[in-house]
């Protein structure tokens, strides 16, 4: 049960955001610029950032979320055990990615523990295997603000849904409308 009384048909970080729409809008324009902004990374390769950075903190709601959105942008199992995302999490060395993405994935992980985790090898690894400056500096603010993000989750302790398919609806929003405020808000949720 959350820490404070939140809408309950908006389970995890969208039911803070709907609390507080003047903290949220920032939140959600740092975020829409990062996962769905120009990059020469995937959309999919920043969710699974998302994804990693997450599933260290142990934030299940984020870990699921963007694990589900990973699926639908690779056009995978939605949450199937066998998907790029579940691999990733299961062990980053062996997953289907590149050498630069496991590079960057690691520098992720790091940066979800303890930013002063991430060494000058971890980054010249990432730059070997391909890894642009600008795709380094974006790696380590997606996780960063991932960790703020399952940090604010789990510490206001926002719901679980009660169904596992509302991150099947949060994933397809997430894919075709990306991180920015529906203009309709969130009352369509309601049961």
């Amino acid at each position: 049960m959350p820490h404070i009384e939140l809408e309950s048909h908006l389970p995890g970080i969208t039911g803070l955001l709907e609390y507080r729409k003047d903290t949220a809008a920032p939140i959600r324009d740092l975020t829409q610029l990062l996962l769905r902004g120009p990059s020469t990374l995937t959309e999919a390769e920043r969710e699974l950032i998302a994804t990693i950075v997450s599933h260290g903190n142990q934030c299940r709601f984020c870990t699921t979320a963007h694990t589900a959105a990973v699926d639908a942008l690779l056009g995978e199992e939605l949450l199937g055990e066998n998907t790029t995302a579940s691999m990733v999490k299961k062990d980053i060395a062996t997953a289907p990615v590149s050498d630069k993405m496991k590079a960057l994935l690691n520098i992720a992980a790091l940066t979800g523990k303890n930013g002063k985790l991430v060494t000058t090898g971890d980054v010249e690894k990432a730059k070997a295997a391909g890894a642009t400056d600008i795709e380094i500096h974006d790696t380590v603010l997606i996780a960063a603000l991932f960790s703020l993000y399952n940090r604010y989750v789990d510490g206001m302790a926002t719901a679980m849904p009660e169904d596992v398919s509302y991150f099947g609806v949060l994933a397809d929003r997430l894919v075709n409308h990306g991180y920015t405020r529906l203009p309709q808000g969130y009352d369509h949720l309601k049961k």
